[in-house]
């Protein structure tokens, strides 16, 4: 893939394919008839089409995500009819709303942003100097037990899911916001979620366990015929938040031939967990090292969860991005192994997932 852009430096742009982004979830928020339109001519936030191309951005997963719903003091609000924070009512409102959103953003660009649906067409669109969008789903909350809607959204596109966000749903549980914690911290699937992931095996939808407890992973490995992928997660044994990923859980993506995408997230990386966006990058590094230890170099990506979480001020926005690219550089690694990680190791895991 390749992009139009000026380089920062005297070594070329490597263009970036990013497992995890939340920016769907930003324009619908501004609540705008023409919330695509502040997408593709710029906006506040981590990722528009211009920051998008000024950082080697070539594209990512783009997820559907809707939050708890919160009561006038800002708490959550009690569990619905399901006994869950976010019922299938809830849900399937927003849920649409970012899915055509998503439809209206590709229209719109005339050709500049594109959904994807294989790794052809992917790659098609880096070639033209397109941003390659693939529709994700970040907590199937709208999904119903019958699974219709899961055909619906496959239908507009939709090729990743996340079964739970960090929290429980009729699918399994999610793993709160804990640190130190182990990820180890509440229910796995429930006997639909293990349904769900056969039907996502079947339609070749990738399964992301990024926000799913310890027991919940593993009722996905013993399940899922795909390999296991966790798009935007760190290590446990350097930052023990409840999110990251403890080195058995590692050992067994390693086995399925999956792949781990590191997140940006300061608060997921450092050593102490703390929120500070003024930390040098050099600690993501230091996941990185680890990761492909462990892992090995075809197995090691990028899910910044821009436009979802706090991120260092050095890659505070995707034009920005290459500033982790060099510290790559800095750190030793070769031009090789740096394509790998930017989004060559993404089309691997995404084409044996979905084929070819």
């Amino acid at each position: 893939m390749r992009q139009q852009v000026v380089s920062m430096s005297d070594k070329p742009i490597i263009p970036v394919f990013d497992g995890h982004n939340d920016a769907l979830y930003k324009l619908a928020a501004l609540d705008r008839p023409d919330a695509e339109m502040t997408f593709l001519e710029g906006r506040d936030g981590h990722l528009d089409l211009p920051r998008a191309r000024a950082g080697g951005f070539s594209g990512g997963l783009f997820a559907i995500y809707i939050a708890t719903p919160k009561g006038a003091d800002g708490k959550d609000l009690s569990p619905g009819a399901s006994g869950y924070l976010l019922d299938y009512d809830q849900a399937v409102r927003p849920a649409m709303e970012m899915a055509s959103l998503l439809l209206r953003l590709e229209r719109a660009s005339k050709g500049a942003a594109r959904i994807c649906r294989s790794v052809a067409d992917i790659r098609r669109a880096g070639n033209d100097n397109a941003l390659a969008m693939v529709m994700h789903v970040e907590g199937a909350e709208m999904i119903d037990p019958d699974f219709r809607m899961l055909d619906v959204l496959y239908a507009a596109g939709m090729r990743s899911m996340g079964p739970v966000w960090s929290r429980d749903n009729i699918f399994g549980g999610g793993v709160p916001f804990k640190y130190p914690s182990s990820p180890d911290i509440g229910p796995g699937l429930t006997a639909k979620g293990k349904e769900l992931i056969r039907a996502c095996n079947r339609m070749k939808i990738m399964i992301d366990l990024s926000h799913m407890t310890e027991k919940g992973f593993w009722d996905v490995a013993q399940i899922s015929d795909a390999p296991l992928v966790a798009s935007h997660s760190n290590v446990h044994a350097i930052s023990a938040q409840s999110r990251n990923l403890t080195d058995k859980q590692l050992e067994a993506i390693r086995e399925s031939d999956g792949l781990v995408g590191i997140n940006f997230g300061v608060a997921f990386w450092r050593a102490d967990g703390v929120r500070d966006a003024d930390t040098p990058i050099d600690g993501m590094v230091r996941h990185l090292d680890y990761l492909i230890e462990k892992l090995g170099e075809d197995r090691v990506a990028l899910g910044s969860d821009y436009d979802g979480t706090m991120v260092p001020a050095a890659l505070n926005g995707a034009e920005k991005l290459q500033t982790l690219i060099e510290a790559m550089r800095k750190a030793g690694y070769g031009e090789a192994l740096i394509r790998k990680i930017a989004s060559e190791n993404w089309m691997r895991v995404l084409e044996k997932t979905w084929g070819a």
